[in-house]
């Protein structure tokens, strides 16, 4: 099978994944964005997947993500940045994406804030949250959660839409449905405390492995990457 079809395979067993997973807990399947990883793929692939009708893509990398955002100018992708941004790269990323889903400190938020309005940019943004409290996890500390949302009035130049985090251990579903539902919980506390103009509508969870129970929990959007490929990395590889 060449890559066209496996990745039109793929995606669309993905997408029935996403729907079936959703209407088990009574939620419209239109309710989850689906964000392809695209990090373990060359970029003649991303553009296969993107004239499929996969326009979320996300990167973990800044310097990926910059040369992929300058090779695929002309389609219509809209850029998640999934992975850690590191301070000094904040003004290049910003024109290149969309949405940033890893924002783990409010030095960040406050970079991220200044340099958008310098640029005259809005990205959205995701507050990720170590809800599992894994070392190895990025993210604020769950009880700090309530100090920081309190100062999110202070940066005008950035919409806040929401939550992010990472199950703590990879392959414990159960652990991982533990983590997903805290975090959709620790949102659902959160909201009346928001400042006005804030709705906390978005949670980010769920990666190839989960992403069905993270739906289950709350998920609005599911960063697929490995099972998005299956067929294609084995061949590379």
């Amino acid at each position: 099978m060449d890559t066209t079809s496996l990745l039109r395979k793929n995606l669309e067993s993905i997408q029935e994944r996403i729907r079936a997973a959703a209407e088990r807990v009574g939620r419209s399947p239109d309710e989850v964005r689906l964000v392809a990883v695209t990090k373990y793929v060359d970029v003649p692939v991303v553009r296969q997947l993107v004239e499929l009708g996969q326009r979320s893509l996300g990167e973990s990398r800044p310097q990926q993500l910059w040369q992929r955002h300058a090779l695929l100018a002309d389609l219509p992708i809209q850029w998640h940045l999934v992975g850690p941004l590191q301070r000094n790269k904040v003004r290049k990323t910003l024109p290149c994406v969309e949405w940033i889903h890893s924002v783990d400190s409010l030095s960040l938020l406050a970079d991220i804030n200044r340099i958008a309005g310098e640029l005259g940019l809005r990205p959205k943004l995701l507050l990720e949250v170590n809800i599992s409290r894994h070392p190895s996890k990025h993210g604020f500390a769950p009880e700090m959660m309530e100090e920081i949302i309190s100062q999110l009035g202070n940066f005008p130049n950035v919409t806040i839409c929401g939550l992010m985090a990472m199950a703590g251990v990879e392959g414990d579903l159960e652990g991982a449905r533990r983590d997903f539902r805290a975090l959709r919980q620790l949102r659902d506390r959160l909201s009346p405390l928001a400042p006005p103009q804030i709705s906390l509508t978005e949670l980010s969870m769920g990666m190839s492995g989960d992403f069905e129970i993270a739906i289950e929990e709350g998920a609005t959007m599911v960063r697929i990457g490995c099972a998005l490929f299956k067929g294609i990395l084995e061949e590379d590889s």
